[in-house]
Parts: C-alpha cells; sequence; structure tokens
C-alpha cells in the first residue's frame, strides 16, 4: 500500500511539473506583480481624486500615458495645465508626482508622492493599463 502511494504522489508531483512547463497553470510574471503593488499604491493613494474610466476631482488616469497634458475630455483643467505641451511619460510623471509645481506652475494639485518607489510602482502601473487602453 505504501508503494502505491508512493507511486501515486510521484505521478502528481511529476504531472505537476508537467503542468507547470507546458503552461496549464496560470503563472504570474515579475510584470504582473509590478502592476499588482503599483495597482494597490494608485487605489490608496490616487482614487480620492482620479478614476482609470471617468473624471472626478481630477481626470481620468486610464490611457494618460503617451497622452499630451491636459487633453482628458471633458476635464476642466487650470489654464496653466491646458496650455501645457508634454505629453505623459516616465520621466515627466515622476517629475509631476514629485512635485506637481515643477512641472507646471499654478495648476490645481496639491498631492505628490514622496516615495521613489511608491512613484515607480504607479508609474508602471499607469503605463501597464494606458498601453492595454491604445
Amino acid at each position: 500500500m505504501i508503494a502505491t502511494d508512493m507511486k501515486f504522489c510521484g505521478a502528481a508531483v511529476c504531472a505537476g511539473l508537467l503542468a507547470l512547463a507546458f503552461g496549464i497553470f496560470p503563472r504570474i510574471s515579475r510584470a504582473d506583480e509590478a502592476a499588482g503593488a503599483g495597482k494597490q499604491l494608485f487605489e490608496k493613494r490616487c482614487t480620492g481624486c482620479h478614476a482609470l474610466d471617468r473624471n472626478k476631482e481630477g481626470p481620468s488616469l486610464g490611457g494618460v500615458f503617451g497622452r499630451q497634458a491636459g487633453t482628458a475630455p471633458d476635464f476642466n483643467y487650470s489654464a496653466a495645465l491646458r496650455s501645457a505641451h508634454f505629453t505623459w511619460d516616465e520621466p515627466k510623471l515622476n517629475q509631476w508626482l514629485t512635485d506637481t509645481q515643477s512641472v507646471v506652475e499654478d495648476n490645481n494639485m496639491d498631492f505628490h508622492v514622496p516615495k521613489a518607489d511608491e512613484r515607480a510602482e504607479i508609474i508602471r502601473y499607469l503605463k501597464t493599463i494606458s498601453i492595454g487602453r491604445k
């Protein structure tokens, strides 16, 4: 009986390894893990004023990565941000989340993310969901 159990156990382990090798079980990539951390930070730090699919107190951030500043549809931007001439990318979003006034003076956002690693995770998440929307 023990030998039969051992054979079954060995066969089950072997089948599990083969399933992993051939992608039968879903794998969580490092990108998925990073997006998960960024999503959690986005939800914690940003959703008080922003959503991905609609404007709130701040503009919709779905598709922000690669979008020209001040152009989210139906959002009432400050004159300063409406007249800004740049596209949101990693360096610009990092600068924005560090100190908005250093990017566009007289904008209406009085919030920042002081920790560089948290900014990086949020930006990675915004990039990931923006690419999926294009």
